[in-house]
């Protein structure tokens, strides 16, 4: 693994826009339901919620409104074993956003209500990040965080010039929402220079398609005995090592949907021009899909720390980790590394632990 990616102190710092959660029970529509299920998410959140309930110190970063509501979120975070202390306050209102989760043939509908919010209004020069950067290691980011208005991508600029200044492992999660990118810019205009910082970067095929250009390898998975086109995906790792030169390791978690509640999941890893690869994860009865992603970055950034010799392990228990979110409830996902690695070696009978 590269030095530089050996951790010393393995605190990871994360940035973007934490949200309240509110959930059509009971897979109700929208037009259904007089009541919702509150809770807090947002991408960048959940990798840090991951990272400590594995045991990494962390620290997350986003900007609230300084009210009773976003005190509560505070509460959560570090009930959660966040850090918060570097979260800057201002601004008038928290982002939401409203969740109709699917079932069989029925898609999931996520409306975002975030225009305006305190993490949509930063600014550069807002945040000290020479001082949050100080005791750190790692820095993550996604997408999102670029995608609300011009002055959001300027901000993560001047966070990843920083973290590039003072020597810390910088990761990406391409993390393309389409429904956010509202400001006149194209999603390859803004990320692709800002890209270029990555060690690390994650995404999904269409995700890498609207950032570099590059056409999907596929991934049809009817069940668990598929074949991964192996050089397809050594030969679309290789695309991407040309365009961002620095990155030294390109993730990608391959999902097909059968239904709602019934996806198959693998992984690739393309690192020192080798390919590693996992096998696939039938999940029949999923029951929440958000934060799936968010999981696998968090078992991601924890397996490159702890493991920092043994990419192929590092691969395992990212997948392992965004396979048991599926069967988590919210956007945080509520396991141990004691379950991820159990998953890892094959225990899938559901058994009561007692």
């Amino acid at each position: 693994m590269d030095k530089k990616m050996i951790s010393t102190n393995r605190k990871v710092v994360t940035f973007g826009e934490v949200m309240l959660r509110l959930t059509a029970p009971d897979f109700r529509r929208f037009s259904q339901t007089n009541e919702f299920i509150a809770t807090y998410g947002g991408s960048e959140a959940n990798v840090a919620v991951s990272l400590a309930n594995f045991g990494i110190p962390t620290e997350f970063v986003t900007r609230l409104p300084d009210n009773a509501m976003a005190q509560a979120c505070i509460a959560s975070l570090r009930a959660n074993g966040l850090g918060t202390e570097r979260i800057v306050f201002g601004g008038k209102r928290m982002g939401l956003y409203f969740l109709e989760s699917g079932a069989s043939f029925r898609n999931s509908n996520v409306v975002y209500d975030r225009e305006g919010s305190s993490f949509a209004t930063l600014r550069p020069g807002m945040i000290d990040w020479e001082k949050i950067f100080a005791d750190a290691d790692w820095f993550h980011w996604s997408g999102i965080a670029a995608s609300l208005s011009q002055e959001g991508a300027d901000a993560c600029l001047e966070a990843l010039q920083t973290a590039d200044r003072m020597g810390l492992t910088i990761s990406c999660d391409l993390n393309v929402r389409k429904k956010l990118w509202n400001y006149g810019r194209s999603v390859a205009d803004v990320m692709l220079p800002l890209v270029q910082y990555s060690d690390v970067i994650f995404g999904a095929e269409p995700e890498y398609k609207e950032v570099f250009d590059i056409a999907p390898v596929g991934f049809q998975a009817v069940d668990t005995a598929y074949p991964l086109d192996l050089k397809g995906f050594e030969t679309f790792g290789q695309k991407i090592s040309h365009i961002v030169p620095r990155c030294r390791k390109v993730f990608l978690e391959l999902r097909n949907t059968i239904t709602s509640n019934h996806n198959l999941l693998a992984a690739v890893l393309y690192s020192d021009q080798t390919l590693k690869y996992t096998g696939i994860y039938d999940i029949t009865h999923e029951v929440d899909r958000v934060g799936t992603g968010d999981a696998f970055v968090g078992g991601m950034i924890y397996g490159l720390l702890t493991y920092p010799d043994n990419d192929q392990k590092a691969l395992e228990f990212a997948l392992a980790a965004s396979a048991l979110k599926n069967t988590v409830y919210g956007d945080f996902n509520q396991v141990t590394v004691e379950e991820v690695e159990s998953l890892m070696k094959g225990n899938t009978s559901g058994r009561v632990t007692r």
